[in-house]
């Protein structure tokens, strides 16, 4: 088994230190080597695995096989979301390594710790579906108070410039470019045009 500790701090001012010493201590009594350990300083847990430079190097670390168990302090130093931390501890799961946090007591290398991954990952669905229904909430809201949704319309002396232009020979993609508009949209405005015409 190979065993990786993951560190984080939010500021500068903090460090790692306490963190990483409970954790070795950890693995002392239960008969295990660190091989590796990774520290994020100074970075929210609020920040995505891609602007922490250090959970990123340990995933790899464990979807290479490198890693066959992480040790971190707190279910916090993984993620604040509950979105980001299901993905954190998919990705080592999937990976057939073990996570244990210290703090909350869970050890996937466990039974019990098992049930509480599984259980995570109802409440990741739930958060999911809450998220889901308070975004269609609002929506029909602000539908109802008249807010238009979608892309602004063409303004109509654009459509006329982009059927002049057409008919003048040039390209849709020089068209787009000229008038500033996307190239399907200048597809979409000469479609309409031929079909009224």
């Amino acid at each position: 088994m190979t065993v990786s500790i993951y560190a984080r701090v939010s500021t500068k001012e903090q460090n790692t230190e306490n963190q990483i010493e409970v954790l070795k201590g950890v693995a002392s009594k239960a008969g295990w080597e660190i091989a590796r350990t990774f520290i994020d300083n100074g970075i929210s847990g609020s920040k995505g695995r891609k602007e922490r430079p250090a959970l990123d190097a340990l995933l790899k670390s464990v979807t290479q096989r490198e890693t066959t168990r992480v040790l971190v302090w707190s279910v916090d130093r993984l993620g604040r979301s509950l979105q980001d931390l299901i993905s954190t501890l998919n990705e080592i799961n999937d990976a057939g390594a073990e996570l244990y946090i210290h703090q909350q007591a869970i050890d996937t290398g466990t039974s019990a710790g098992r049930m509480l991954f599984s259980m995570l990952g109802v409440f990741a669905q739930f958060e999911r579906e809450m998220i889901s229904e308070r975004v269609n909430a609002g929506i029909t809201r602000a539908k109802k108070k008249g807010v238009k949704f979608g892309r602004k319309p063409v303004a109509p002396i654009i459509k006329k410039q982009v059927v002049e232009l057409s008919e003048g020979g040039l390209t849709q993609t020089k068209i787009a470019k000229r008038l500033g508009i996307s190239q399907p949209k200048v597809s979409l405005i000469l479609r309409e045009h031929r079909s009224a015409a």
